[in-house]
């Protein structure tokens, strides 16, 4: 089976950890296709100084991927805390060392995969410094994925349209090659409109993503992100998913149906976050089939979906489906 994921941040290496052992076995091919916007933190001031596109999901994904030790990783993603360096995680310069040596974003990924010893692979959407640029309800127009969120929080306004510039952006051949050969294409999780929409954007992404004959499936987030998609139900993101990026058909739909703990809601309420409501019959009006399941990790720092869990669920989507494994 082979199988493509787009997207971005944690929610995209997170997937990635729970699929990784089944690569050589179920699956076939693995691909993860990356948002390159990030605008913000130690990969927005690396993409400005070097114009080069976005590193830090490319990272994640790679060490998510990746078959070397332990204490490896954990210093690939050891952050500096004094001086210039501060706030830079080591992969990320490492990633810009292997930009500036190769020639090219591409090669670079490439190479970094020889190094980590990754399963799969990952490439980055575009070759270039491509941006995000958001319309809200307010008639307000802001350009840059970290202003876009920024934005939302402080002024309470919905994001009305979402563009990538250049929309024409050079896309790597093999990402399409990926994308049209696909058993299975994933969107999500992750941020609705800055890691997930930020990839599918890219014409040629969503030409592609249009022509696959694969199972195009979509997981719900499990909580609602302020400044971007508040309120939302599983069926806003849905909706909204569909509308701005222009891609006519999703086949399935991932909801969680797990309940936290009332520790963990009070944290999440804390942080003016809410649980995504799954509201099931919406979606199934939309012509889109539900699978739910107890998705939830809360034994992390972080509330997010459980991998294995995850990978679980998927495979039993997959076989109910009658996809080649």
């Amino acid at each position: 089976m082979k199988i493509v994921i787009l997207g971005g941040g944690t929610g995209l290496s997170n997937i990635l950890t729970g699929l990784k052992n089944e690569y050589g076995r179920t699956i076939s091919r693995l691909t993860a296709i990356v948002t390159v916007t990030d605008s913000g933190g130690s990969s927005g001031i690396l993409r400005k100084v070097y114009d080069i596109p976005a590193v830090g999901d490319l990272r994640n994904c790679l060490i998510s991927l990746s078959k070397i030790d332990n204490y490896v990783k954990k210093f690939m993603q050891y952050r500096f805390s004094e001086g210039k360096l501060t706030g830079h995680p080591l992969g990320n310069l490492f990633l810009v060392a292997l930009i500036e040596t190769e020639g090219n974003i591409l090669k670079a990924i490439k190479k970094a995969s020889k190094i980590l010893n990754i399963v799969g692979e990952v490439i980055p959407s575009s070759f270039e410094k491509v941006e995000l640029v958001a319309k809200f309800e307010d008639g307000s127009i802001i350009e840059g994925e970290e202003a876009i969120t920024n934005y939302g929080l402080l002024s309470k306004s919905k994001i009305k349209s979402l563009k990538i510039k250049p929309e024409n952006a050079r896309v790597p051949k093999e990402a399409l090659k990926r994308i049209l050969e696909a058993d299975l294409i994933l969107f999500g999780p992750g941020s609705l409109y800055t890691s997930i929409l930020a990839s599918v954007l890219l014409k040629k992404i969503k030409e592609a993503i249009e022509k696959s004959k694969a199972l195009k499936v979509f997981i719900v987030n499990l909580l609602t992100q302020p400044g971007e998609t508040d309120n939302f139900s599983a069926s806003d993101h849905l909706k909204e998913f569909m509308r701005i990026s222009g891609i006519s058909k999703i086949d399935i739909a991932i909801l969680n149906k797990q309940k936290p703990s009332s520790k963990t809601i009070k944290k999440i309420l804390e942080e003016n976050k809410k649980l995504v409501d799954s509201d099931v019959d919406n979606i199934k009006k939309m012509g889109v089939k539900v699978y739910l399941g107890n998705l939830i990790n809360e034994k992390d720092v972080y509330f997010k979906h459980h991998p294995l869990k995850l990978k679980n669920l998927l495979f039993k989507i997959v076989k109910e489906q009658n996809i080649l494994v």
